[in-house]
């Protein structure tokens, strides 16, 4: 069992309740909106915060809320917006959220099928898929339009490269597609486990290989795929050109719409691209690099 504990205040007394809640001994706080006021992909190394932000600290169930909400309000005062506790029953975290995780079909062959269930369709091309704490299930836009463009594509005999993999969904599907062989590479380690669990739930880990950027050896790709974010990919864009060879078949996502054409530009000189795919407010890039 543990207590949450929620205090909204203005943006500029976040982090001294973030400091002030970690000192008597929450095992982990985290900022979210108050209102709504949307924010997108920091800079490296900053964390934005809302107007009105929400500081939200997780402690062990029997700490006393009470004194440290009578604490709290003796050292901020009016200065603390809004306060919140509620008891949370503990559980297995990184699973609770699958029970909305079903089966789902991308394209014309695709299937993701979380572990456990019996794929609704055993001819289809299916992907069994168990994301652990590593981004990647199809359920969002971005995911969803990779794996639809994968799909799409003759992927028999290819190199794929997924750059920044997550869960490995792209690889592993990539692979289950046809493809000859795949590479992921993330910055995250435990992407990385994901991946190499994942590859082997699908029988194909044989055929993938993992590691993070700027590893040596890594060879020149038929098809790249990026699922990240819009300011990470115009800033990786030389490197990620360089990953993919003449004619290959290049995607870009993880964009919003309104963000897809500053991307386009970064890339435009070496790539030839289709028109923008959008899903609700997001975007897939995709094109063949220009041959030499």
């Amino acid at each position: 069992m543990w207590r949450q504990l929620a205090v909204t205040v203005e943006e500029s007394k976040a982090e001294s309740v973030s400091d002030w809640f970690m000192a008597r001994g929450a095992l982990s706080v985290s900022f979210d909106d108050a209102g709504d006021q949307p924010l997108f992909e920091p800079p490296p190394g900053e964390t934005p915060l809302w107007q009105r932000t929400k500081v939200t600290a997780l402690f062990e169930g029997e700490v006393d809320g009470e004194a440290i909400h009578r604490a709290a309000l003796n050292h901020f005062g009016q200065r603390i917006l809004d306060w919140d506790s509620v008891i949370i029953e503990d559980q297995v975290w990184e699973r609770a959220w699958m029970e909305h995780f079903k089966p789902m079909s991308f394209g014309r062959r695709l299937w993701i099928c979380p572990t456990g269930y019996e794929p609704p369709k055993p001819d289809a091309v299916n992907v069994i898929l168990d994301p652990g704490l590593a981004f990647g299930t199809g359920t969002h836009p971005t995911t969803a339009l990779c794996l639809e463009w994968l799909d799409g594509l003759d992927l028999t005999g290819q190199t794929v490269l997924d750059y920044g993999c997550g869960s490995g969904i792209l690889a592993v599907a990539a692979l289950k597609l046809g493809a000859d062989s795949a590479h992921g590479i993330d910055i995250d380690a435990q992407a990385l486990t994901a991946s190499q669990e994942n590859a082997h739930k699908n029988n194909i880990e044989g055929q993938l290989t993992l590691g993070f950027p700027g590893e040596p050896g890594l060879p020149a790709a038929d098809v790249v795929v990026a699922n990240i974010l819009a300011g990470p990919l115009v800033e990786l864009a030389d490197d990620i050109l360089s990953r993919l060879r003449p004619g290959g078949h290049l995607a870009l996502s993880g964009i919003l719409a309104e963000q897809a054409e500053s991307v386009r530009e970064a890339y435009a000189a070496e790539v030839i691209f289709e028109p923008v795919r959008q899903r609700e407010d997001w975007a897939i890039l995709s094109g063949v690099k220009r041959s030499a």
